[in-house]
């Protein structure tokens, strides 16, 4: 990509995918100074763009993506805040990045609760009997890639993209042996099942969560665009499933059962996001004070788990059979020391900590004055609609998160309907490349040298494909939101 050859074309990709978080902010603290031109601002995109070359080099380097947009985070409001006190202005740069902070306080709150539930789900070994049932069932090779990918496609509104695009991969790499062709078409048919699936609920990507915790769209509108991301996974789906041998894999007897209380805590998860969704739409309250509410519901189940387990240890004691029947005492039902607070630390803690360096990189970089020029290009010069579309490619070789965000923060007026678009490209758009979307860089590190960068390349058109026929199509099923 002759992009990725020209330092001005990077700055200029940065410049527009740069900003994200909040709007309003420099109103609210006093007169923001225009550093566009100034050496901060130069030094500031250098900054950026730097540590967003080590994110995307964490495959090769092995450097957690969190370090250096956290280090970048740090230097960057350094340097503002510096400016803006040699101004005489001690207040703007301390509103703003508090304002910075507690944006990223919600969505940290948010996606913790997220993922103590999925980890809790995890170790009730509900997704192994899931994957173990799919295994033994004995389908053919092709059938494994249509199950696989339907499944990804509903699984990953209600979990996510990357927790479902492992688990379906894992599927695959069981069952797929040394077909290497199998197992590369499998899993980038996972991982745009994985995206299309989350780009029509809010819970199943961070920029859709991002837009419905901002009020912009409401939680039920997102499931307008339900038939655009049908059409975007089944295109190309469709055809690359003709490449796809109908050979039937011998069926392996691995079975899996779920702990006691697994549906229990399947149910809690779903109970909590009715909570958040009824604590938003009902109360106007953050959707964040409905997720938190329900990781107590998480939290008492555990507790009365953990209880379960004292009481039956205590039981057998008395009885003394607990030497005589060691292997009734393991029985998984209930675990020792059985913890919330052990799901928690499983949270994945690199993501969480690399979006606090996403984020207030982009609100320094907001302050500083960027945000104005990308709107004016994007927006205003180019039109809704073409910026919109570039947003999905941008997702695609940078990623979702600064892309959605920096169309956030910008906050153009636009219809219902291109608001829409925006949150639809940007989840999808990542498809098209390996390095696209977090699934797809997960599934390069869990399927390596069977899934791979220019693997993933070749059958980019035929996902490009989808990406256009998913557009038109939303702008065929939504034309009244516009």
């Amino acid at each position: 990509m002759n992009f990725k050859n020209n330092p001005l074309n990077i700055l200029f990709v940065f410049a527009i995918g740069l900003l994200f978080p909040m709007s309003g902010f420099a109103s609210t603290a006093g007169q923001s100074l225009d550093l566009t031109q100034h050496w901060v601002g130069y030094t500031a995109i250098v900054i950026f763009v730097l540590a967003y070359m080590l994110v995307m080099a964490e495959e090769f380097m092995h450097l957690r993506k969190s370090k250096p947009v956290i280090l970048a985070a740090g230097l960057i409001w350094l340097l503002v805040a510096y400016v803006y006190t040699q101004h005489g202005d001690t207040h703007t740069a301390e509103a703003a990045i508090r304002h910075n902070i507690l944006e990223y306080g919600e969505l940290f709150l948010f996606l913790l609760v997220a993922m103590t539930y999925i980890n809790a789900m995890e170790e009730r070994l509900v997704f192994d009997a899931l994957k173990s049932w799919l295994v033994r069932k004995g389908f053919s090779l092709r059938q494994l890639f249509w199950i696989t990918g339907i499944i990804a496609f509903f699984l990953s509104p209600i979990a996510d993209n990357l927790t479902t695009a492992l688990l379906m991969c894992a599927v695959v790499l069981s069952v797929g042996g040394d077909n290497k062709k199998f197992i590369l078409l499998a899993c980038i048919n996972i991982v745009v099942a994985a995206n299309a699936g989350g780009a029509f609920s809010p819970f199943g990507d961070i920029t859709t969560l991002m837009v419905w915790q901002k009020g912009i769209v409401d939680f039920w509108t997102f499931f307008s665009l339900f038939i655009p991301s049908v059409v975007n996974y089944v295109i190309p789906a469709a055809i690359m499933s003709f490449a796809v041998s109908t050979d039937k894999p011998d069926a392996k007897d691995e079975r899996v059962e779920v702990k006691k209380g697994a549906m229990v805590v399947v149910g809690l998860f779903i109970l909590t996001i009715i909570t958040a969704v009824s604590f938003h739409n009902f109360v106007h309250l953050p959707p964040v004070a409905g997720m938190m509410t329900g990781l107590s519901y998480l939290m008492f189940y555990a507790y009365y788990l953990k209880k379960r387990h004292n009481e039956k240890s205590d039981s057998r004691l008395e009885n003394g059979t607990l030497l005589k029947n060691i292997e009734s005492f393991n029985d998984t039902s209930f675990d020792d020391n059985y913890d919330i607070f052990n799901k928690v630390k499983r949270a994945e803690w690199d993501t969480l900590f690399f979006f606090y360096g996403v984020i207030l990189c982009v609100g320094g970089l907001g302050l500083i004055g960027y945000l104005a020029m990308a709107s004016e290009f994007m927006y205003n010069g180019l039109g809704a609609t073409t910026a919109n579309i570039l947003v999905g490619v941008l997702s695609a070789i940078v990623d979702n998160i600064p892309v959605m965000f920096a169309v956030l923060t910008m906050n153009p007026d636009m219809s219902q309907g291109q608001w829409l678009l925006a949150t639809l490209t940007a989840g999808v758009g990542g498809s098209m490349l390996s390095i696209g979307s977090a699934a797809g860089v997960a599934l390069m590190g869990q399927a390596r040298g069977y899934y791979t960068f220019f693997g993933h390349l070749k059958w980019m058109p035929v996902i490009a494909l989808g990406y256009v026929a998913s557009i038109y199509v939303h702008f065929l099923v939504n034309a009244a939101r516009f």
